[in-house]
């Protein structure tokens, strides 16, 4: 895993006006690009790699939500989510020797009801800050999930359905890349 460095902020305000969908498609395409180019075409060792670049973002009320600043702002996330539906956005973009393909999976978040004491101790743990949304469902914050409408796998972060979809646009098939015994 290589992590791009970038200003997601300076490449959302270039862009101008986006929706949510579409930014976090071009922030994934910014951070596969980023790699392919600082990685891929450098090392020899890497000739031939594919690069998925992927993006998140929660849409709440028409409001974009991406990692929260602080845990304040993680914790007041948390009580306008608390009882209520987002639908998170994940751009996914995939950079390969057979050219680039990319498409963006929401997927409809439904929030437990929970309370102040509960977003105080799911907040102190450290989890929320470092996620879109402020939020997992695959860690702590599952408990505070009641359901899912949509791709699951979009939720825990890279939507293997999307993924196997762009791969075939590519000309490489999903269990092209499975490890054989």
């Amino acid at each position: 895993m290589r992590v791009a460095d970038l200003d997601e902020e300076g490449l959302l305000e270039a862009a101008g006006p986006v929706a949510p969908a579409d930014a976090v498609l071009l922030l994934a395409r910014a951070k596969a690009e980023h790699v392919a180019a600082e990685h891929v075409a450098t090392d020899a060792g890497l000739a031939g790699a594919l690069v998925l670049g992927c993006d998140s973002m929660l849409e709440l009320d028409g409001r974009v939500l991406g990692k929260p600043r602080d845990a304040a702002d993680a914790a007041a996330r948390w009580r306008d989510m608390r009882g209520r539906s987002g639908v998170l956005h994940t751009g996914h973009w995939l950079v390969g020797p057979g050219g680039t393909a990319g498409a963006t999976a929401s997927t409809t978040v439904r929030f437990a009801q929970v309370s102040d004491d509960e977003i105080a101790a799911y907040v102190a743990t450290g989890e929320p800050l470092k996620v879109a949304g402020a939020f997992t469902v695959d860690g702590l914050g599952g408990a505070f999930v009641e359901g899912i409408e949509g791709d699951h796998h979009n939720v825990v972060g890279v939507s293997l359905p999307l993924v196997r979809a762009l791969l075939a646009r590519l000309g490489v098939g999903i269990t092209d890349l499975w490890a054989r015994p």
